[in-house]
């Protein structure tokens, strides 16, 4: 795997177009909290749950701009 590529949002997104890229995501949410996530590991965790997504099926993607869904932030307070 090659180094890891940071982006910076201004919500959480998990993309197809993104996936695969080893793509760390550094996200400000309008609420003001900061996270980082790996998204292809975020992705592959609930890569079910993505792809059954209405949003993911038509337009590619799922974003939150409040914040990281609860199962995302559980998941990620785990590590």
């Amino acid at each position: 795997m090659g180094k890891s590529n940071k982006v910076s949002k201004k919500r959480f997104i998990i993309a197809k177009s993104m996936i695969g890229q080893g793509l760390k995501v550094e996200v400000e949410t309008r609420t003001g909290n900061t996270f980082v996530y790996d998204h292809d590991q975020i992705y592959n965790l609930f890569k079910e749950k993505f792809d059954n997504m209405p949003c993911f099926e038509k337009y590619g993607n799922y974003t939150n701009s409040d914040n990281l869904p609860k199962f995302v932030r559980e998941a990620l307070s785990k590590k």
